[in-house]
């Protein structure tokens, strides 16, 4: 019990720094709406903040939430969503599936137009699925389109990008032809991998074209300015096909690390929408702007992963085991984050059509997790006299340094470990996961690309691009390889749940929690609606009258 009070006093330490000085007053604005509460503002510009510096506007090549915030406004892919989430057409207008779910075949819109005037056609999406699998783009999302024909082989430079199973019979007709049937397909083609390119640009200005004079997308939006760690300016695309339903003029994207900043900004309302909320402030939130606190149930997992490819962690699933076991994470959700998300054990989130798999120890004391821990800690040869040495690195934020800050705690007291923290921007910290030759255990979250398990099975395979960890397991391969081959729903969803056991047995990673979407938003927002995607498009808001 004492061991336990202690950690608890420490993770209350760490929810409570810097969290003091706010004054009580709740906040109240005047009317909003006018007098029908529906006036729209004469001015419609919104201010967003997007967390950290975007890495690319290229959507073969981005990858992180903040590019994809930008990138969603500024391309449209075959298949598009309603606020809710749910699937609804895009560029292209309508679909067919053949019986056996291997050939879609997709009619693109006659009104379909580039920003700068270009008729949308078959032929670019032909071209952007192409490149998008190509070795030489240097895509990181590459493998989630393995179930298009041929594509792994083309992913691994075996065949040329010609080979990949996509046709533009004409310009209004294209065909994706697929290995085996994959049910979340048209989800998928709403991931910035799948979008299309104008191949006139790209080929003309080469690695450049996604810069401000040159980028052209196919989205509401068009790309105005971008001014590296500051923002991102865009503004409304007239050749958009469905103009004339878009309200925003303008949107501003900001790129705050600093989520104490980025309240304090939108506090003084030169913020419509934040990207997060810090955790230390939430129940002065709650108390006094709970009618702007959007908190939503989002398709993502927050966990730690472990460089198997290296000491101390390679070919030591016990020693894992044993890091993960120590871990307290109710007090991670509950005092040190504050938002109480959905502890993780295992590590996929609901999803529809499948069974969330759960390690035996989820069902466990805390006190019992801690003896194991200390087990498997000795175990793996490690003591007070030879304690293990280990560094922490995650990307510079105080939500995340809070978490590695309470993980280092729980890892003395209940182990004697003796852990280090490092962090690092962004970009630079997304290097160094994929070199693998300096992280030991690095933070991570993992946001479904689209509503299946296998966005998140698919990670770990061991020839996946963002497999940071390193994990390499031949039987969690093969299964993943025979969920893939599987027509049946139910069998296929068996196939990844043996997977699953599989890995968390392996502990590769260290779940914490799933995610839920956390931020600010101002009551004149209209149109704003959580979803489990995230995926907020800036043509389904307006800014009311206020």
């Amino acid at each position: 019990m004492r061991l336990r009070s202690m950690i608890t006093a420490a993770a209350l330490a760490i929810a409570g720094c810097g969290g003091g000085g706010q004054e009580q007053s709740p906040v109240s604005y005047g009317p909003i709406g006018g007098e029908t509460g529906t006036e729209l503002a004469e001015v419609q510009v919104l201010h967003r903040g997007n967390g950290t510096e975007p890495q690319s506007l290229d959507p073969h090549r981005a990858e992180g939430v903040p590019s994809s915030n930008v990138l969603r406004d500024l391309f449209e892919g075959l298949v598009a969503e309603a606020p809710d989430g749910e699937l609804i057409p895009g560029a292209a207008e309508a679909w067919e599936i053949s019986e056996d779910g291997l050939t879609y075949t997709f009619t693109m819109r006659p009104d379909g137009r580039w920003s700068n005037g270009d008729l949308v056609t078959a032929y670019d999406f032909e071209y952007g699925l192409r490149r998008s699998v190509d070795p030489e783009t240097l895509s990181r999302y590459s493998s989630v389109l393995a179930p298009i024909g041929n594509a792994r082989e083309v992913i691994a430079g075996e065949r040329p990008p010609e080979a990949l199973g996509v046709e533009a019979v004409d310009e209004r007709t294209l065909v994706i032809r697929l290995e085996t049937p994959t049910p979340y397909l048209l989800g998928l083609l709403t991931h910035s991998s799948c979008y299309a390119v104008h191949r006139g640009v790209v080929e003309e200005h080469g690695s450049n074209w996604s810069r401000v004079e040159t980028h052209v997308g196919n989205g509401a939006y068009s790309l105005k300015d971008w001014v590296v760690q500051s923002h991102i300016h865009i503004e409304r695309n007239p050749h958009y096909w469905d103009d004339a339903n878009t309200t925003l003029d303008e949107v501003y994207f900001y790129a705050i690390d600093n989520q104490d900043a980025e309240l304090k900004r939108y506090r003084a309302d030169e913020l419509d929408i934040t990207s997060i909320v810090p955790q230390k402030q939430l129940k002065w939130i709650r108390a006094n702007m709970a009618e702007e606190f959007r908190v939503t149930p989002y398709l993502g997992t927050y966990y730690f992963g472990f460089n198997t490819t290296r000491p101390p962690f390679a070919g030591k699933p016990g020693l894992r085991r044993a890091l993960s076991l120590a871990v307290n994470r109710d007090i991670i959700v509950n005092v040190v984050s504050g938002a109480g998300e959905p502890v993780a054990y295992g590590w996929v989130p609901p999803v529809r059509g499948y069974g969330q798999q759960e390690p035996e120890e989820a069902g466990w004391t805390q006190e019992q997790r801690e003896a194991e821990a200390r087990r498997l800690y000795a175990e793996a040869g490690y003591s007070a006299d030879n304690p293990l040495k280990v560094q922490i690195l995650y990307n510079t934020s105080d939500n995340h340094k809070r978490i590695a800050i309470a993980l280092r705690s729980m890892w003395k007291e209940v182990l004697g470990m003796e852990t280090t923290l490092a962090n690092q921007e962004w970009k630079v910290f997304l290097e160094t996961r994929k070199g693998k030759q300096e992280t030991e255990v690095y933070r991570a979250g993992w946001i479904g690309d689209y509503e299946d398990a296998y966005t998140f099975a698919q990670l770990l395979e061991s020839s996946n691009e963002q497999n940071d960890s390193g994990y390499d397991n031949p039987e969690y391969d093969a299964l993943l390889a025979a969920a893939s081959a599987e027509p049946d729903i139910a069998r296929r969803a068996e196939y990844l749940q043996q997977a699953e056991r599989l890995m968390l047995a392996d502990q590769p990673i260290l779940p914490l929690h799933f995610y839920v979407t956390k931020r600010m938003v101002k009551p004149w927002v209209s149109g704003y609606e959580g979803n489990i995607m995230d995926h907020i498009y800036a043509r389904h808001l307006s800014i009311l009258k206020h």
